[in-house]
């Protein structure tokens, strides 16, 4: 209630104007840089193989956050999280349908108050997942209308692309399964689904400019953009959205030749952990809605998820590489303008990827889970004054609210679950919290719910990560946080220690080595539920 209540007041701001900020007085811009299924596979992170040169040199002046990680791992919850300062059981969004402002409708997102503090806030591509906002992309966190795709930016060689594709064949046999879903009346998802049993391919290689797909595009209407700005008297926060490297993994030839197939590296796990729960895992099912995709895989006590061929998985990884270096490079138009512009040194910029993506690990392709290759993500923060670093103590996204509001001098509003992260910014080995927390709901079937004795199919799954360990419990009857919690609720438990096991290959939670070990972070899972509770 007392969170309502704030949010409400806060809210409530954003009906009177501010006084006009002088020059002297005038806050710093914000450039919000949101990227889709990024994981911290980065030059800065210490991977050696990917080529993120625009990224890395955003890290060299700004503070990577080293153990950063998601609110759940996938996109409208975490981003409705991240946007909004609240964990999903507050925002109540933890699915792809629900619309956050549906659920709270006084809910206050980060734009939506930097309006309140004499912010113009403008947006373009992909910064809240669109099925969980209104058709305007969440009107009242935009001061303008939201940027939509632009004709203008695409290729002028190539046209637009068809869904997401540009190769001709594909384009055209696209062209054909849509007409026919159309002469039997299909439309919106059923229409797309139509579409993608017969051609949806989850990787496309083609010699084109990188304005030939939308991200490229986007980011020449951004520079555009931020031109304009840069002439408004008033201070901004702009959000740019980049789609890749979501599926499919299209992107120009030349970012698939910075790297070789062959080169590609496989996951080194590729089971499930011993001792593992089954509700742990998933089968892929986002990957496996593409139509280059071999059958599922089914269930044992060694395995879960989708077996792929050895070639599929390098194709895909190699992929996945691809369309992450074709996005650096559209990062990179981005700080060459804010560079030319004059803007970098009155400019915070903020860099992340809204979760992980499993590349095979655990045999596990796309996100869904709670194991680190999931809820990992990465976070950059650049500030004007404040020297680059990195930091291994514990962030989340829910973090990133009250940190631009410390950063730009603005008070925090006190309902956020998040904390400020700029002690760790002035100082690495400075924490602010003992860990960061990540859920995921699972839903069993009919007969596995009848054969296990539950009352129902439907289960949350609490994971904490510390420096060392992440400790998960799986709760029944549908239990969310905010309700009162007891120990008779819990189906399944998991523990891993990454100093000794980070390829999370066995779940020791029952294991008497760890005996205190799970006794103190069951403690720490019990606490942080307890403060959740309404």
């Amino acid at each position: 209630m007392n969170r309502l209540i704030a949010s409400l007041g806060i809210a409530a701001q954003l009906g009177f104007s501010l006084t006009q900020l002088t020059a002297q007085d005038k806050k710093m811009n914000v450039l919000f840089i949101a990227v889709d299924d990024l994981k911290p596979i980065l030059g800065c992170y210490g991977n050696k193989l990917v080529k993120t040169p625009n990224i890395d040199k955003l890290a060299a002046r700004g503070t990577v956050f080293l153990q950063n990680h998601c609110q759940q791992a996938v996109c409208g919850p975490t981003r409705a999280s991240l946007m909004t300062g609240m964990r999903p059981d507050y925002t109540k969004v933890w699915d792809l349908k629900t619309r956050m402002r549906d659920i709270n409708p006084t809910i206050l997102s980060l734009p939506q108050y930097f309006i309140s503090q004499g912010y113009s806030t403008q947006g373009i591509g992909k910064i809240y997942d669109p099925r969980c906002v209104d058709d305007e992309l969440d009107q009242p966190s935009w001061s303008v209308p939201y940027y939509r795709k632009s004709d203008k930016y695409i290729s002028a060689k190539t046209g637009k692309p068809e869904g997401q594709f540009q190769l001709p064949e594909t384009k055209a046999l696209v062209r054909k399964y849509t007409a026919e879903a159309e002469a039997k009346g299909l439309k919106g998802k059923d229409l797309n689904d139509y579409v993608g049993k017969y051609i949806k391919p989850s990787v496309e290689c083609i010699d084109v400019p990188d304005n030939a797909y939308n991200d490229g595009a986007n980011a020449l209407h951004a520079r555009d953009i931020l031109s304009r700005l840069s002439k408004d008297a008033k201070p901004f926060f702009f959000a740019v959205g980049f789609s890749k490297p979501h599926l499919p993994f299209v992107a120009p030839k030349k970012y698939w030749d910075l790297y070789q197939r062959d080169k590609m590296p496989l996951a080194s796990f590729q089971q499930k952990a011993k001792n593992g729960p089954d509700m742990a895992y998933h089968t892929a099912a986002e990957l496996y809605s593409y139509s280059d995709i071999p059958p599922i895989s089914s269930f044992s006590d060694q395995k879960a998820g989708l077996d792929l061929p050895v070639e599929k998985q390098k194709e895909l990884i190699h992929g996945y590489y691809a369309a992450t270096s074709y996005t650096d490079a559209q990062i990179g138009i981005l700080l060459n303008a804010l560079d030319s512009l004059g803007l970098s040194n009155n400019t915070i910029i903020v860099l992340w990827g809204d979760h992980g993506w499993h590349l095979g690990d655990h045999n596990l392709w796309c996100k869904h889970t709670n194991f680190e290759q999931a809820t990992h993500a990465p976070l950059l923060i650049s500030a004007p004054g404040i020297k680059p670093s990195k930091t291994k103590s514990p962030s989340e996204f829910i973090d990133i609210f009250p940190t631009l509001c410390d950063l730009t001098r603005t008070s925090i509003p006190s309902h956020l679950d998040g904390k400020s992260l700029v002690p760790m910014m002035k100082d690495p080995k400075a924490s602010v919290k003992d860990f960061a927390v990540s859920q995921y709901p699972r839903t069993r079937n009919k007969l596995d719910t009848e054969r296990l004795g539950w009352s129902d199919g439907q289960f949350m799954g609490y994971s904490i990560r510390t420096t060392q360990y992440r400790y998960t419990v799986w709760l029944k009857n549908n239990f969310r946080s905010n309700q009162p919690f007891s120990k008779n609720l819990i189906v399944a438990s998991e523990l891993y220690d990454y100093e000794k096991d980070p390829d999370e290959t066995v779940n020791v939670v029952d294991e008497k080595e760890y005996a205190a070990v799970t006794k103190d972070m069951h403690s720490k899972m019990l606490g942080f539920l307890k403060s959740q509770e309404k």
